[in-house]
């Protein structure tokens, strides 16, 4: 029963946000809530599971809070600009080399492991070049989601704490056999980098056409004056050394974890409304002119905390992890973790990334065991296949900060990317089943 009702959950979110039919806030708020009814639990203990959730998102949600003001109002300051002309300069607005080095520059940057930080970092900056360029955001987060995934497989990430946990074989030891994965998996993201690119100019010489671009027909950010392109209107940064100083200084922190990640942000913005609007009237018209954004996100953060608290804590997603593995034929024993693997991208929608590595890798490793299959065998498969489809997954909150940032919309961004991405984690099963890992 608790299998039936939470596929069913999950089924009627993912398709009301694919279909646009209702806003994320709605969807996981109420389906949720209806589901856990059925289940027959009472409302004391939904209560529970409600603030079960809400406390695991209640980080990302604050750090969204104070970083999406704060680069607004860097934004505001035009202290992108010059940056953003000297990419434009670079990739001599060639759309290619623009994929290109949004892959490279998301994988660099997270390797610190935090989806969240390299959204908040990557997005602001590349954002805008993406505008002047009339890129659709939805490439951005594809091309950024592909290389992270393969990035996402180092022992200091989740996914590989989580396995080391549930198998006792340390992080770094089953990292040694990745390595080779991850570096050949660059290569084949910036092949496939390659070919969006060439993708997306056919994309923008057909809106051209019609008067548009992709991205002003994907974007949700409003498109005004202030939007106008970089080297047409040529904005002077205001007070650059401090601001960029504040901005640099954010990046360290994210980097290496010297502070809380929501702390960082909120300290950042201070300072920058105390030295660029000293007067506090004007420091309240800052804020309240980007506020509505923020707190439109940190609203949808804090639903999909509610969702995954019910789900989670309500036994659900263990339950049809459970089954989901009883049904597979006896004869498949011995590549079970393989298969598993295979559908690990939709699986990243269906179980999120803790049941996944906490309720169904022990079951496949059991499983896989009777048959003589190494515990290390069976991470190598379900990681390498899951992680690809980490930052699609609406069950991550990184995921919602970067529909965000990027001004797009969840549902619109899983019909865009499931596909790409579950076809790119083939490539890398192939890479790790040639290095014979499994």
């Amino acid at each position: 029963m608790l299998t039936i009702i939470g596929i069913l959950i999950i089924l009627s979110i993912v398709t009301l946000l694919m279909m646009g039919k209702v806003s994320p806030i709605i969807a996981m708020s109420c389906i949720p809530f209806i589901g856990a009814l059925l289940a027959g639990y009472s409302i004391p203990e939904i209560s529970v599971f409600f603030e079960s959730g809400i406390n695991k998102v209640s980080k990302v949600a604050a750090m969204f809070l104070f970083a999406i003001l704060f680069f607004s109002l860097m934004k505001d300051l035009h202290i992108f600009d010059p940056l953003i002309r000297l990419m434009v300069k670079m990739t001599r607005g060639n759309v290619i080399i623009v994929c290109i080095m949004t892959t490279l520059i998301a994988g660099v940057v997270h390797l610190d492991g935090s989806g969240a930080a390299t959204f908040l970092i990557i997005i602001p900056a590349l954002l805008p070049l993406y505008r002047q360029l009339g890129m659709s955001p939805y490439l951005m987060l594809l091309l950024m989601c592909t290389s992270m995934g393969i990035m996402n497989m180092v022992p200091w990430g989740g996914p590989l704490g989580r396995a080391s946990a549930v198998t006792g074989i340390d992080a770094s030891v089953l990292w040694q056999g990745l390595i080779p994965v991850q570096l050949i998996g660059m290569l084949g993201a910036v092949a496939f980098a390659t070919i969006m690119g060439v993708r997306e100019k056919r994309r923008i010489a057909a809106a051209a056409l019609k008067g548009t671009t992709p991205y002003q027909m994907d974007s949700l950010l409003p498109f005004s004056d202030e939007n106008a392109e970089i080297n047409d209107v040529i904005h002077k940064p205001k007070k650059p050394l401090i601001n960029g100083g504040l901005i640099i200084a954010s990046v360290i922190c994210l980097a290496f974890g010297l502070l809380s990640a929501p702390y960082v942000f909120m300290i950042a913005l201070s300072i920058a409304l105390l030295v660029n609007y000293p007067n506090p009237k004007d420091q309240m018209k800052v804020l309240s002119l980007h506020a509505p954004q923020a707190l439109g996100m940190v609203a949808i953060i804090l639903a999909a905390g509610a969702f995954l608290g019910i789900l989670s804590d309500g036994g659900m997603l263990q339950s049809i992890a459970t089954d989901l593995t009883a049904i597979l034929p006896t004869e498949w024993v011995s590549k079970i973790h393989i298969f598993v693997g295979i559908l690990g991208v939709p699986m990243d929608i269906f179980t999120s990334t803790d049941a996944y590595y906490f309720a169904l890798l022990p079951i496949i490793q059991q499983i896989a065991a009777t048959a003589g299959v190494d515990p290390s065998a069976v991470v190598y498969a379900m990681a390498i296949g899951n992680n690809a489809g980490t930052f699609v997954s609406p069950f991550s909150p990184a995921a919602w900060l970067a529909m965000g940032l990027a001004g797009i919309d969840m549902g619109k961004h899983l019909r865009y990317s499931f596909g790409w991405i579950w076809v790119f984690s083939f490539f890398t099963l192939a890479v790790g089943g040639a290095l014979g890992l499994y």
